[in-house]
């Protein structure tokens, strides 16, 4: 029986369950060993291979979940920061919202689009019943009686659950409207930023931007609403890292992403953060900036580099 097949949609779906790619890289092992374990039961008369994988995956999940808080963004928190110079202090007691790796999972062009920061996030405010339906019904397009199977329910409490969930991301705002990170347009702006960044030139980053552009720094629980506030922030930045800093592009969450190098003292450039852009209009309308080195480690990210052996793609 063949499971490999589908580990990198399982983990795509944990991932949104979950909210932490390692975590759900856990998950999923879990689950494909609950279903080796179990192999001798599974009848294909009653369902196919890859509905008993989510079956058991979302039980999987589930109980992951029981008494545990939701995975936020800073600006799930509260209302914005207007003080640019306010205290960089991380709140480590808060599990927060991780990136996922685009490099380490294949998985096709609707999966990707469905782990979008924005979306996921918000789905981090659902019920863990409420994610699951909301998955297993409009993303994975199980019937409302199959997911009422997986989840030991009924079709109404299942359709109720999906109108709920469905309110909730009604806020969200339409995902169809942020463009692929390998459009030509999204690259060019990126191209920009790159450059602006690399120069630690304010004024050309907030050019960039949309005018309610949001800077979010997980584990820091500050962020920022709009480009002026955005660039009093950069500028603080490199008043206090320096200038001279090295960006290499890269993917996450189906969104152009940064690894930004700071200047060390000593020579080289230490990996600072990992950035992920939301590209819409031809200009970035959000920027998260990851800096917990237990999210970064999931893009298998060089800690050091040094000019005359490290070159971005550009």
């Amino acid at each position: 029986m063949e499971f490999e097949t589908y580990r990198g949609e399982l983990i795509a779906y944990c991932y949104r369950m979950v909210g932490s790619f390692h975590e759900a890289e856990d998950l999923v092992q879990e689950t494909m060993l609950r279903a080796w374990k179990a192999r001798d039961r599974y009848d294909d008369a009653r369902a196919s291979v890859r509905t008993w994988l989510y079956r058991i995956a979302t039980n999987v999940c589930l109980t992951a979940l029981e008494g545990r808080a939701r995975r936020p963004l800073p600006s799930g928190l509260g209302a914005p920061s207007r003080d640019p110079g306010a205290p960089l202090m991380p709140a480590r007691d808060i599990p927060w919202l991780q990136p996922f790796p685009d490099a380490r999972v294949d998985v096709d062009v609707d999966v990707r689009a469905g782990l979008r920061l924005a979306l996921v996030a918000a789905m981090q405010t659902l019920s863990a019943r409420q994610r699951a339906v909301l998955l297993l019904r409009e993303v994975l397009e199980f019937s409302a009686a199959e997911v009422a199977t997986q989840l030991r329910s009924t079709v109404p409490a299942i359709n109720s659950a999906l109108q709920r969930a469905r309110a909730t991301l009604a806020e969200v705002g339409d995902v169809d409207e942020v463009t692929e990170p390998d459009d030509p347009r999204v690259r060019a702006v990126i191209d920009r930023y790159v450059r602006a960044f690399e120069a630690a030139d304010v004024p050309a980053l907030v050019r960039l931007l949309t005018d309610d552009a949001v800077l979010e720094m997980p584990p820091v629980p500050l962020w920022y609403d709009g480009s002026r506030d955005y660039g009093r922030f950069m500028d603080r930045v490199f008043r206090m890292r320096g200038t001279g800093w090295v960006m290499t592009r890269l993917t996450a969450n189906g969104q152009p992403a940064l690894a930004a190098y700071a200047p060390q003292p000593g020579g080289g450039h230490q990996l600072h953060t990992l950035q992920v852009l939301t590209v819409a209009g031809g200009l970035v309308a959000r920027n998260v900036v990851f800096a917990d080195p237990a999210a970064l480690t999931a893009f298998d990210l060089p800690t050091l580099i040094f000019p005359d052996e490290f070159r971005p793609s550009r």
